[in-house]
C-alpha cells in the first residue's frame, strides 16, 4: 500500500513513520525544503522518544522517503493523508483551514487512480465535505473518496498513541453510494 502524508509535522512524521512500521510504503511530502532536507539526512525536527529510531529503521527499510515533490508522491498513492496544521484563528478561537483546503486543491491535480484522502489534521465537523467538494472542483473526473481519522497522540507517547491506540475514530459519507472496501 502507498500512502501519502501531507505534512512532515508533528502528526504527519509520527503517523508515517508508524504506517511505515506496519509495512505500507509512505512518503512524507512538505513544503518546507528545509525540513525535507534535515528529515532526508536523519535529522528528526522534533522530539518524540524513539521517534529517530523508528524513522532511520523504515528509511532504511525503504518504507519510508521524505520529498517536497507532491505530484510525484500523490500520482502513486492509495492513501493520502492531510496532516497539516489548522492554527486557530485570531478572534473567534476556531480552526483555521486554509492549510487544509490548499492541500485538498493540490491533491486534486494529481490524482490518477482511486484513491482515498484523509483529513488527519484536527477539523471541526463537515470539513471532508469541503475537500470533497474542492478536489471535485478542482478535478472533475477524480476517482477518490474522503474520509476523517482525527488523531489522538499525546506528545511523549505519541508513537505508543499510534500503534496501540485505545480508540480508533473513522468518519466516510455517501457510504451507500460511493464506499469501497479494501
Amino acid at each position: 500500500m502507498n500512502v501519502v502524508m501531507i505534512g512532515a509535522g508533528y502528526v504527519g512524521l509520527v503517523s508515517g513513520a508508524c504506517f511505515a512500521e506496519f509495512g505500507a510504503h509512505v512518503t512524507c511530502v512538505d513544503k518546507q525544503a528545509e525540513r525535507i532536507a534535515a528529515l532526508k539526512r536523519g535529522e528528526i525536527p522534533i522530539y518524540e522518544p524513539g521517534l529517530d529510531d523508528l524513522v532511520a529503521r523504515n528509511v532504511a527499510g525503504g518504507r519510508l522517503h521524505f520529498s517536497g515533490n507532491l505530484a510525484e508522491a500523490v500520482a502513486g498513492a492509495d492513501l493520502v493523508f492531510i496532516a497539516v496544521g489548522t492554527p486557530t484563528r485570531r478572534g473567534d478561537g476556531h480552526a483555521d483551514l486554509q492549510y487544509v483546503y490548499a492541500a485538498a486543491t493540490e491533491i486534486a491535480a494529481h490524482l490518477s487512480a482511486y484513491t482515498v484522502i484523509v483529513d488527519k489534521s484536527t477539523v471541526p465537523v463537515g470539513t471532508a465535505r469541503e475537500v470533497a467538494r474542492l478536489v471535485r472542483k478542482a478535478n472533475p473526473e477524480a476517482d477518490f473518496d474522503v474520509a476523517s481519522n482525527p488523531e489522538f497522540l499525546r506528545e511523549g507517547s505519541a508513537i505508543a498513541d499510534f500503534l496501540r491506540p485505545d480508540r480508533v475514530v473513522i468518519g466516510v459519507g455517501d457510504c451507500q453510494q460511493r464506499c469501497r472496501v479494501h
